[in-house]
């Protein structure tokens, strides 16, 4: 689709978001707009995703190194954002960038490859921590995140907040540093602000505990 087509589209859609569906760290508009608005299919997704999986793997398992997110069974929303965000700059992401710049991927095969990984299977094979303050970490999340993230850390889809259960403990530990430390742009500020007290041992816990979670029941 052409620039001008794109933004006729835009226009159209536009009226469809109310204010209460956009806080200022989450503005719903142009790309995101259209990816969101659009019915992803899956089959289609699967194709768009394969030159992904040298990093994210085949069935977007990622690494339990934590060098790559798991993918499989994020909400489609959560991932049209972060997709969305790297390629508006909005969050840092050098590896990402050559493989979902708008030379590689219309808002509309973002949409499929987000349906695509939404609805596959969590793979068991998680990269867990040390183990060793899984109380200290629950303590944690029961305190300051399950009001977003879910008692069983599940995300939600409609507010944008992500799955952390079953999610790599390096994954969820370097990315809490960056939020933290004010090093992820799109992060919602409200979550900055409360784990900005946070000592690296409390996020480690806290990393640890998420990572332990089993996958919500679908």
């Amino acid at each position: 689709m052409n620039k001008f087509l794109t933004t006729i589209f835009v226009v159209m859609l536009w009226p469809l978001v109310t204010t209460a569906q956009t806080p200022s760290w989450n503005e719903i508009k142009g790309e995101q707009l259209i990816a969101l608005q659009t019915k992803g299919d899956a089959v289609r997704g699967e194709v768009a995703f394969e030159p992904c999986q040298g990093c994210h793997r085949n069935d977007a398992s990622g690494r339990t190194s934590g060098a790559y997110p798991r993918l499989s069974g994020q909400h489609a929303t959560v991932l049209i954002k972060q997709i969305v965000d790297i390629r508006a700059g909005r969050r840092i992401n050098p590896k990402m960038e050559p493989f979902i710049g708008d030379h590689a991927l219309t808002p509309f095969e973002i949409a499929d490859i987000a349906s695509y990984l939404q609805g596959l299977p969590i793979s068991a094979e998680i990269g867990k921590g040390p183990g060793t303050r899984l109380a200290a970490g629950k303590q944690l999340y029961d305190k300051d995140c399950t009001s977003c993230h879910g008692a069983r850390g599940e995300g939600s889809a409609e507010k944008f907040y992500p799955m952390v259960a079953s999610q790599h403990f390096r994954y969820l530990l370097r990315e809490s540093q960056f939020i933290r430390d004010g090093d992820r742009r799109n992060s919602n500020p409200e979550m900055v602000k409360v784990i900005k007290s946070y000592s690296n041992s409390d996020l480690e816990a806290l990393a640890d505990y998420m990572a332990q979670l089993p996958p919500p029941r679908r």
